[in-house]
């Protein structure tokens, strides 16, 4: 595969991730945004107290989609290792989500449930950022590469109604097949 192909095989399967990513965090937006007026029209909790609890509602949402959905192709070895390194980056994620509520409400006085949804929203959307970058380098780990990448077939053997880019396509797809561990079940011997 060219040089080119496999950039353009590289930037599809990232649009693909980033959009997996996205679809998981609109729903954990609307969690997290249903949650926060809930318990903002419903409780006495302060509005940074609600955001901090409907933030972590969320964040338990996400955690489920990301692994089993936008992430299920990953390194699903360190159970642990991934649920502590989660845990860590997503608080993180609302310290910087909740920061911006609190500088909004607390520090500039802005307080009404619409300036309160539209900083909850700013915020989440500047620890989106931090969190797809933290979870895509030390949470979900890819699969270690191997040696020798998978090839193209060479241009003979390609169909003539297949464009380049589909068959790059298609050979990011068997390399990313290659990668999945296989998973086999011993059977349990039967006992007499």
């Amino acid at each position: 595969m060219s040089e080119r192909g496999a950039l353009r095989a590289r930037l599809d399967l990232l649009a693909r991730e980033v959009a997996k990513f996205g679809a998981v965090g609109a729903v954990g937006l609307l969690v997290n945004i249903a949650v926060f007026n809930l318990l903002r029209h419903t409780t006495d909790l302060q509005v940074v107290r609600a955001s901090v609890l409907a933030t972590f509602v969320a964040i338990l949402c996400n955690y489920v989609g990301f692994r089993y959905w936008t992430y299920r192709d990953r390194d699903k070895t360190g159970r642990t290792r991934e649920l502590t390194l989660f845990l860590l980056f997503s608080a993180a994620g609302a310290v910087i989500e909740n920061g911006v509520l609190y500088l909004a409400t607390y520090g500039f006085d802005w307080n009404s449930p619409v300036q309160s949804n539209v900083f909850k929203i700013l915020g989440i959307g500047i620890a989106t950022l931090f969190r797809f970058w933290s979870y895509r380098t030390w949470v979900f780990k890819a699969l270690p590469a191997e040696i020798r990448p998978v090839e193209a077939p060479p241009a003979e053997t390609r169909s003539a109604e297949t464009p380049p880019a589909e068959e790059a396509a298609r050979s990011a797809e068997r390399f990313l097949e290659q990668r999945r561990p296989a998973e086999t079940v011993e059977p349990d011997p039967v006992r007499h």
